[in-house]
């Protein structure tokens, strides 16, 4: 995907539910003051070994967003829901635009609420018969169900994506998002991705981690970005970014730095920018193999600049390991730490990079808005 510059796509607004807490200024707070949010896991709700984990401060669906509609909502779903109804309910929000008919969402995430599958199939397994489950649990069980709850819930009736691409499941979705605007088939697109923690989760993780990879704790949240074309921004609604490009690979060896490096100076050359200008580099730190291929793809490709950038925007796992979206957060961390630093960000070029343990490689270039 490359748009033209008359078309190009902006990133206008930003929200989160994080390990820091429910919305953005939460997450700029917590990397202003670099502090850790790991915590001690609570092994008897969780049903997990004793250790820690880094969990949206307390989070709970009833108590967050009300006991109207969310008597089987799961915690994947609650986390969407809130961090859209955060994004929207920004004071600079324009509901005309960013809602009804033209609005669209795309969630990445690695399988929906693998929680809610597993608790859906053991209660077919277990009953007494194949079909004694309770009906209102099967919604949440289906891979869509965050996306499609949350434009329910506030009115989002454009088209309705998810993306299940593990940790290049963020930028996949900015692809997505672009290419829905280019087409004309939406005016803004709501779009970001969602991981929960669960001990579901937990325990596939834990079992299918390479044995050399370090034990980082699993994080859970969701980012969102409103993606919408450069004719809309306004003075509330500025450009904080331009989308100038996005490229994606496929490695048959997560340890193939040559093949990722090759993806970011693709990304690079779709978007006419040159290694030497490249502000900040923002790699995902998947935990392994991937993480260092990464590091090490971005050090080739943008040569003797890429320890500066690469030292610019806060580590992602901050957050914990919080897979499909680690992209949505990448950038959101990104813009905090480039409105921390307008004099020095503005107008910038960024890269921003993705690899899955599968060999799923996505790279994305960025323009930081004007100051």
């Amino acid at each position: 995907m490359n748009a033209s510059a008359a078309v190009r796509p902006v990133i206008t607004g930003w929200s989160a539910v994080s390990p820091y807490g429910l919305d953005a200024g939460a997450l700029a707070e917590g990397l202003r003051s670099g502090r850790p949010t790991a915590t001690a896991l609570d092994t008897t709700r969780w049903q997990v070994p004793e250790g820690s984990a880094h969990l949206v401060p307390d989070f709970e669906v009833r108590e967050i967003l009300g006991k109207k509609g969310t008597r089987s909502m799961d915690r994947v779903t609650g986390l969407a829901v809130s961090a859209v109804r955060g994004l929207l309910g920004q004071p600079d929000a324009d509901p005309q635009r960013e809602t009804g008919d033209r609005a669209a969402l795309v969630l990445g995430t690695t399988t929906g609420s693998v929680a809610s599958m597993m608790d859906f199939t053991r209660s077919s397994l277990e009953g007494a018969r194949p079909f004694d489950v309770d009906p209102a649990l099967m919604p949440n069980a289906v891979m869509n169900c965050a996306a499609g709850q949350a434009a329910i819930w506030h009115g989002l009736r454009g088209p309705n994506v998810t993306l299940a691409g593990g940790r290049t499941a963020s930028l996949a979705a900015v692809s997505y998002a672009t290419r829905l605007l280019a087409s004309g088939r939406a005016d803004s697109v709501l779009c970001g991705a969602v991981e929960e923690f669960s001990a579901a989760r937990y325990w596939i993780e834990h079992h299918s981690r390479e044995p050399e990879a370090p034990e980082t704790g699993i994080g859970e949240g969701c980012a969102m970005l409103l993606i919408q074309p450069s004719d809309a921004v306004s003075p509330e609604r500025h450009a904080l970014a331009e989308v100038l490009a996005v490229r994606s690979r496929v490695a048959a060896r997560v340890d193939d730095r040559e093949l990722l490096a090759a993806c970011v100076r693709s990304a690079l050359d779709a978007a006419g920018v040159a290694p030497d200008e490249v502000w900040a580099a923002v790699p995902g730190e998947a935990p392994g193999t991937a993480g260092r291929t990464e590091v090490a793809a971005l050090r080739a490709a943008l040569g003797e600049r890429a320890e500066e950038a690469l030292t610019r925007v806060p580590a992602v796992s901050v957050l914990g390991d919080v897979t499909a979206a680690s992209g949505a957060f990448q950038i959101a961390i990104l813009l905090s730490a480039a409105a921390a630093d307008q004099r020095a960000a503005a107008g910038r070029p960024v890269v921003l990079t993705s690899v899955d343990r599968d060999g799923a490689l996505a790279c994305a270039v960025l323009r930081l808005g004007a100051a």
